[in-house]
């Protein structure tokens, strides 16, 4: 039986709809000061609200947190996903956090859950946690289990859904900005250079098959690691039925505003692991390796304005 999602998630826009680029953008310029990452001004509150939804994101010079617990805002710091997060007081998984913050001009977008590494964005917010939170961290390297994405067939054919980028999208960012803007998509629409997420459903264009496997992690709980061989960009649609759906007749998830809809997920459909085989030709397989993790040494209940 699918176990119920009981909270109501409110994706942000950055895990919508993503510029070809976005898990390059992420990442802070060779010459930045990761040390003097911090938001021109910040506001931390408590959310007492009751509301399941969480938000996160914001416009370009703001980012914003609302309703969220500390445990997730920490994971989402450091761009790790919750099996990664160790140790800290159990309040950090109830109480919940609203953040408003104003993020310095030009600064890159902000990096996805789980992404593997922090964008300037997560050192800011690393930064506010360890003033407002007194947070204290260290890293360890664990054995733990994972999972690699590897070749579902031994003769190399892949997924009917899965094939090379028919578009450059190196060429494309390289003519710089101009033309119209691009049309919004619709639900299940493939875009030319990025990725779009559903609850049940990716479509990408124009990335390599290591983002996929980064993308997915969060969805198996579980590191993923790409060892199929497949190299440049592809273009895929994956459609399946996630373990986790909202309740029959309450509100499921949906779209932040100015994005386009979430498409319908099929309680029927297949689950992630069939239609990895069956749509792309990849499967994930069992594996033990190094996982990097988190380790709370010391948290504080926030000073809040």
């Amino acid at each position: 039986m699918r176990r119920t999602l009981f909270a109501t998630l409110t994706i942000a826009a950055f895990a919508l709809g993503l510029g070809a680029d976005w898990h390059l953008q992420a990442q802070a310029p060779a010459s930045t000061d990761l040390a003097s990452l911090t938001f021109e001004v910040a506001s931390v509150k408590s959310n007492k609200s009751g509301d399941g939804r969480v938000m996160i994101g914001g416009p370009p010079g703001r980012f914003n947190v609302t309703n969220m617990p500390l445990r997730g805002i920490i994971g989402f710091a450091f761009a790790i996903q919750p099996f990664q997060l160790v140790g800290g007081p159990e309040w950090i998984n109830g109480d919940r956090f609203d953040i408003v913050a104003k993020v310095p001009a030009d600064t890159p977008p902000a990096a996805m859950f789980g992404a593997g590494s922090p964008g300037p964005t997560q050192r800011m917010l690393q930064h506010l946690l360890a003033d407002r939170f007194k947070l204290k961290v260290h890293t360890e390297t664990r054995d733990m289990p994972i999972y690699a994405l590897v070749l579902a067939r031994s003769d190399g054919k892949l997924g009917p859904k899965l094939q090379p980028a028919a578009v450059d999208c190196a060429a494309l960012r390289g003519r710089g900005p101009g033309g119209a803007p691009p049309a919004p998509l619709a639900p299940g629409q493939r875009p030319q250079c990025g990725m779009m997420m559903g609850i049940g459903s990716l479509a990408a264009g124009g990335v390599p098959v290591s983002v996929l496997a980064t993308t997915l992690s969060p969805r198996v709980g579980r590191i993923i690691v790409d060892r199929t061989g497949l190299t440049g960009p592809y273009e895929f649609n994956l459609d399946f039925t996630p373990d986790q759906l909202p309740p029959a007749g309450g509100p499921g998830p949906v779209a932040p505003p100015g994005a386009p809809p979430l498409a319908p997920v099929d309680p029927n459909g297949p689950s992630l692991y069939t239609a990895l085989q069956e749509q792309l030709g990849l499967k994930l397989d069992s594996q033990r390796g190094p996982v990097e993790v988190i380790v709370i040494d010391s948290v504080d209940h926030p000073t809040e304005d």
